[in-house]
């Protein structure tokens, strides 16, 4: 009989806390302070976005899950509108939402794809305007990702 060691091979890590690499790609492409936005961002960068969080068990991803992240962004944005002094009052509470993603990933509802790809939208949120160019993102995001579910 042969005996075994302490080595067991890694198990495979679930779909839900791995980024696609469709996600990363997009993700490195949120260009939010660029002058113009890049022209794909509302449409393909979108698109793909949307694509990659359908893609995912029906617990993920959910819709008003998605929404409630998409309404807070809203509300900070129409706080702060076009005023740079207010978004630097209120930047350290709109980069506080990557924590209550975590936590909404932590709970499974949302995936790593969501996560990875709100939190690289945040982090390129470096301005009001670049805060309203993520919030039209996100609204396009939401549009594709509805006529992708239903």
């Amino acid at each position: 009989m042969i005996k075994q060691s302490g080595y067991q091979s890694p198990k495979e890590e679930p779909a839900h806390k791995k980024v696609s690499p469709a996600i990363r790609e997009a993700a490195a492409k949120l260009a939010l302070s660029h002058d113009p936005v890049p022209a794909d961002l509302f449409d393909a960068t979108a698109s793909a976005i949307a694509a990659e969080l359908a893609n995912t068990k029906d617990k993920f991803n959910r819709p008003n899950q998605i929404r409630r992240f998409y309404d807070e962004l809203v509300t900070w944005q129409q706080r702060i509108k076009d005023d740079e002094d207010a978004f630097k009052k209120h930047e350290a509470f709109i980069r506080m939402m990557n924590a209550k993603v975590a936590y909404a990933k932590g709970r499974d509802l949302v995936d790593a794809n969501f996560e990875h790809w709100f939190g690289a939208g945040i982090k390129a949120t470096t301005s009001a305007r670049a805060l309203k160019h993520f919030q039209l993102h996100f609204e396009a995001v939401l549009g594709f990702l509805k006529g992708l579910r239903g």
